[in-house]
């Protein structure tokens, strides 16, 4: 379903400018953007030399504005594709007033133009649509080219943290994490029976995104994993 477009939203985008960053749309074909490099300069964008975590597909920024909250010493990246969407987390962070949330408007496939390599401490993946069956793969945020540029991204043992609802989706991911030489720590029991004692990081279990809220309430499973970045 198409999303209709939001009444005043280039005006609502220009009020938040300062939290929001759009993507060149100059060369449309994925292949030719990646090789024409416009890295952006993390420390310039927040100001200071503090570890940078990026979510992909951050919605309305409920989890990623949580964290932030609670981790004022680290800056937090995130990226959302629809306009529609991301005004209303840099409102929110606006309102906030946090200092350490960037919001940048971008497809996955585009991101090595701007993301340098060994520049990000973690990457979360919340709640990806799963797009099944074969004919999707490729829309999939895990799938192996894209796992490629997150492992690029990555300083290393640097980790991508992934929840998902769908087991289909998270045995996919997982196997091509695996294949990519990354350490796999599955922690799916640990979500669903509320057991987080063996979890790293604890808190960010206690941070829920809009849909695992939805999820919980409906009584559905979350799988979650976490997969580390090899020396």
């Amino acid at each position: 379903m198409r999303i209709r477009r939001k009444k005043r939203l280039s005006e609502r985008l220009q009020q938040v400018n300062n939290y929001f960053l759009r993507s060149d749309f100059d060369l449309p074909n994925v292949q030719e953007a990646i090789k024409d490099k416009k890295y952006i300069n993390f420390s310039t964008l927040f100001n200071n030399d503090n570890p940078v975590s990026l979510e992909i597909g951050c919605g309305k920024g409920g989890f990623v504005l949580q964290t932030a909250l609670n981790f004022p010493e680290k800056n937090y990246f995130a990226v959302e594709l629809l306009e529609n969407i991301v005004v209303m987390a840099c409102e929110s962070a606006d309102k906030i007033g946090l200092k350490n949330v960037r919001f940048f408007n971008c497809g996955a496939d585009y991101l090595p133009r701007y993301i340098k390599p060994n520049s990000i401490e973690k990457i979360y993946l919340n709640f990806s649509p799963p797009f099944p069956g074969k004919r999707y793969e490729n829309r999939r945020l895990t799938k192996p080219q894209l796992i490629d540029n997150y492992k690029e991204f990555l300083i290393e043992g640097g980790s991508i943290e992934l929840r998902t609802d769908d087991k289909d989706f998270f045995e996919y991911s997982k196997e091509n994490f695996i294949k990519n030489g990354f350490i796999v720590t599955d922690f799916s029991d640990n979500v669903i029976n509320g057991n987080f004692d063996l979890c790293e990081n604890q808190i960010f279990d206690k941070i829920k995104t809009e849909y695992e809220k939805k999820f919980i309430e409906l009584g559905l499973d979350i799988f979650r994993l976490i997969a580390i970045k090899q020396n």
